[in-house]
């Protein structure tokens, strides 16, 4: 890294972490339950494939697109951070993990954004953090002008960034910084909001936790990546959703992070308590088309693209770039 790098990076933290005001105490908290009722249903081999109608900002705009986000159980290598092969490493160092993937595509003038966002949740302790804990975030974005890479892999107490970008002021750069123990996602919340990851809220309660930023929103507005306190939120009743998909009974869940963002999630009450839509004060808005389990993987042939309309979406027009 060059030395421009590393005080550009130096500085980032500097900006955003080392005035990153404490934390309140947290509430006491249920840990996720994830025993055979959990396993049985994302034990099975399957990822869980949903499409959404998707409203977000970019350059000044709401722009219309859609989204996909892919919930899938993984057996993860701690030293590599990356999902096992089976046998390719020791037992002592492979654990579960809930991956979530969320692909945001959407149109701005002349060229379109593609955006990936992957959150690993730990489903075991694991890097003296709870199970629950966020083990890696990533997030990449590819557009006319360039692409960027930024990840976040969190060790105990530490955790180690490193970003690749084609503008100047940001290039490859990498660092470490102090993480709480008990941090949070904010790219992960839609995990949160299923129950995978602490605090596991009655309905009604609420809770505090140090929230990291998410990857995307600092990458596309070039700001520093920072830890905020947020307060999380179950809301005490039930409410009736509909979206594209249809009607349904939901929880609401808020996460309001100090001094930014607030976002609201509809988790579907009955299960599999699907993400029904979701809702961010920048003006980010989603709402389910539909969804399927599937071994996605295995669908990459011609004649794949049959199982989107599952999703609720549609193959791509010829000529598309």
């Amino acid at each position: 890294m060059s030395a421009r790098g590393a005080l550009l990076l130096a500085a980032l933290f500097a900006a955003g972490c080392a005035r990153t005001p404490a934390p309140p105490a947290a509430a006491p908290a249920t840990a996720p339950a994830l025993g055979d009722a959990f396993w049985r249903q994302w034990g099975d081999g399957r990822g869980e494939l949903a499409g959404y109608d998707l409203d977000t900002p970019r350059y000044g705009a709401l722009r219309h697109g859609v989204a996909v986000t892919i919930f899938v159980t993984e057996t993860f290598s701690n030293e590599r951070r990356v999902k096992a092969d089976p046998g390719r490493h020791p037992q002592r160092d492979e654990f579960p993990v809930m991956k979530l993937n969320l692909v945001q595509d959407f149109p701005t003038g002349i060229y379109d954004y593609n955006l990936l966002t992957s959150a690993f949740v730990a489903l075991a302790p694991v890097n003296a953090r709870p199970a629950g804990s966020p083990t890696k975030v990533s997030f990449s974005a590819q557009e006319w002008c360039g692409h960027v890479y930024t990840q976040v892999l969190f060790d105990a107490r530490y955790a180690r960034f490193a970003t690749h970008s084609y503008f100047d002021t940001e290039a490859d750069s990498a660092a470490s910084l102090e993480m709480p123990s008990d941090v949070l996602s904010e790219d992960a919340l839609l995990i949160w909001a299923r129950g995978f990851s602490p605090p596991v809220l009655a309905p009604g309660e609420s809770a505090d936790r140090p929230l990291l930023g998410s990857l995307r929103h600092a990458r596309l507005l070039h700001e520093p990546l920072v830890v905020t306190p947020a307060h999380f939120t179950r809301a005490a009743a039930r409410v009736r959703v509909t979206v594209p998909a249809g009607t349904f009974d939901a929880e609401a869940f808020t996460v309001a992070v100090t001094g930014g963002r607030a976002w609201t999630i509809h988790v579907e009450a009955a299960e599999p308590h699907r993400i029904l839509d979701w809702s961010c004060s920048d003006g980010e808005q989603a709402r389910l088309l539909g969804s399927d389990r599937l071994a996605y993987w295995k669908l990459n042939g011609p004649g794949g693209e049959a199982y989107l309309a599952k999703l609720g979406l549609k193959p791509r027009e010829p000529r598309m770039p």
